[in-house]
């Protein structure tokens, strides 16, 4: 990326002009040759025309001002406009054809003489299917030119939407390698495909696809294969997997006879082509309406996963309602309905997928936490205590900081379990540890390192500071150990110090060290602390 940048870069200002710096304005470009992007129909375009309209002119003739003609949802073949001696014929899939003042239709600017009574006829050829029809607007150029840019913004957006969305999606399979990403990333790029084609914007600026002179078989192709991918994704957002487990096979068995279907599309004669055109429609509606029911159920199951399912299906499906009742508004536009409608669903996907990952992350430091805590205590396990340390090893290290380490020992734990049973005995070492929680900032700092042994971390502390803070915390298990009102019970702790030498090899070394001088402190007589750094006198 960052060479094709650089040569871009270069190209370009190896085309500049210089640049006058004495002048407050900055003149680019040159006189342009190009004829304007209007052609006339040819002979073969013009018997291919089977549908055609002729608009008239108001009452005493037209008033003698510019008038624009735009003709949208034209999905395959040419357009033509004319009036008199001029001729215009444009390609949706090929903007090349048109004129450059429309680009989200193919339209014509005129000046009829004031008081002509000749109609403006549109032709087009035939169309797929019978109720996707073409819609003509007439008006002043200038409120036409801007409703036309509107609707090639609102179109352009939705698939930058869809190309960012399948991005994002690709950069979270590379990061993870969790496959619905990649799966999200492909049902996206082909869904974009389809709004390409449906929409003329894969002509736009010039084609980029080979759709001009295939757009029929594009069109039902490219349909086919995405009503069944969003069938399918919103059949498992909506739970119709997990309802209907044996549905997996019906759905594989639909999405191969689609494949078949797709690649025998350029085989199929017209008759076939808009039978399975026309009844693409009323497929798709009944596919919304078995997601919405599995949607439904599911949430009647208790199943919240549902929710984003039924929220993507509701928009298609009342579009496709729309469709098949013949509603005007969806006529006029659409292609913005549609692209609209599959934006959504594409957000709603991209949520469910997250959502979904977020659950395993969940799961994941769910089952990470349960493996690296004392399910008594609470605390950090021995594995996790130790790559603690580890880590704040080479952090003392790096920084030059003091750190100490105390290694915590219940006097007579196991007198205290035989006595008094082991449910007191889990008492008190809860209470322990919780006493323990209290000396220290960080709550990874405290460590159950087994049985009635237990490490304190204190980073940035020397030996000097940490020996006082240990004795504190001596006499304070002691104290709160009347807390837990059992006659006769006396908790005690011997604890061994340590601070970290630069003759520590590691964490082995310095955990020897503060284990040593536990040791010591039992021998000493128990209930004491013991710094490493002194001999105990056990004479």
């Amino acid at each position: 990326m960052l060479l094709a940048l650089l040569c871009t870069t270069a190209s370009v200002l190896a085309k500049q002009s210089p640049v006058h710096l004495d002048r407050d304005y900055l003149l680019v470009g040159a006189a342009g040759s190009d004829p304007a992007p209007e052609r006339a129909c040819s002979a073969e375009a013009r018997a291919r025309f089977s549908n055609s309209i002729e608009i008239p002119p108001p009452t005493g003739g037209w008033p003698g001002t510019p008038q624009a003609v735009e003709v949208f949802n034209v999905f395959a073949g040419e357009v033509m406009i004319s009036h008199r001696n001029r001729q215009v014929c444009g390609h949706m899939q090929d903007a090349r054809t048109r004129d450059s003042r429309f680009r989200a239709g193919v339209g014509m600017v005129m000046v009829p003489v004031k008081g002509d009574v000749e109609p403006i006829r549109v032709a087009w050829e035939r169309q797929l299917k019978a109720h996707w029809i073409p819609t003509v607007r007439l008006g002043a150029p200038s409120p036409m030119q801007q409703i036309d840019t509107q609707r090639l913004l609102l179109r352009t957006a939705c698939i930058a939407i869809a190309l960012a969305l399948a991005l994002s999606a690709l950069m979270g399979f590379i990061t993870t390698r969790d496959r619905d990403f990649l799966v999200y990333t492909v049902a996206t790029a082909l869904l974009v495909i389809w709004q390409a084609v449906l929409s003329g914007l894969s002509g736009y600026p010039r084609p980029w696809l080979p759709v001009t002179g295939f757009a029929h078989w594009w069109l039902v192709s490219t349909s086919m294969l995405s009503i069944v991918v969003m069938g399918w994704v919103l059949w498992r957002m909506c739970g119709g997997l997990r309802i209907w487990p044996g549905s997996r096979l019906w759905v594989r068995g639909l999405a191969q006879l689609t494949l078949v279907l797709v690649l025998l599309t350029p085989l199929l004669p017209w008759a076939v082509l808009t039978w399975l055109a026309g009844t693409l429609d009323p497929l798709f509606a009944l596919v919304c309406v078995l997601v919405l029911v599995a949607g439904v159920v599911s949430l009647r199951r208790g199943d919240r996963r549902a929710v984003e399912g039924i929220a993507a299906v509701v928009p298609l499906l009342l579009m496709a309602l729309m469709g098949l009742f013949g509603s005007s508004d969806l006529m006029r536009f659409r292609v913005e309905a549609v692209q609209l409608s599959v934006t959504w669903f594409l957000m709603m996907y991209a949520y469910g997928v997250n959502r979904s990952l977020g659950q395993l992350r969940q799961q994941r430091d769910e089952m990470r936490h349960l493996a690296d805590t004392d399910t008594l205590t609470g605390l950090p396990n021995r594995r996790a205590g130790l790559r603690q340390l580890e880590h704040y090893i080479t952090a003392a290290r790096a920084t030059r900081q003091p750190l100490s380490i105390g290694f915590i020992d219940i006097d007579l734990f196991k007198q205290i379990n035989d006595r008094y049973g082991h449910d007191v005995g889990d008492e008190v070492l809860v209470l322990v540890a919780r006493v323990l929680a209290s000396g220290v900032r960080g709550k990874f700092d405290v460590i159950r390192m087994g049985g009635e042994e237990f490490l304190l971390l204190l980073p940035g502390c020397g030996a000097d500071i940490a020996l006082p803070r240990m004795e504190n915390l001596r006499e304070k298990i002691t104290f709160k150990a009347q807390e837990l009102r059992h006659e006769g019970l006396q908790v005690t702790a011997s604890i061994g110090l340590a601070e970290l030498q630069d003759s520590d090899d590691g964490v082995a070394a310095l955990l020897r060290r503060a284990d040593i001088a536990m040791y010591r402190a039992k021998r000493g007589g128990r209930n004491r602390v013991v710094d490493a750094r002194t001999e105990l006198d056990v004479a």
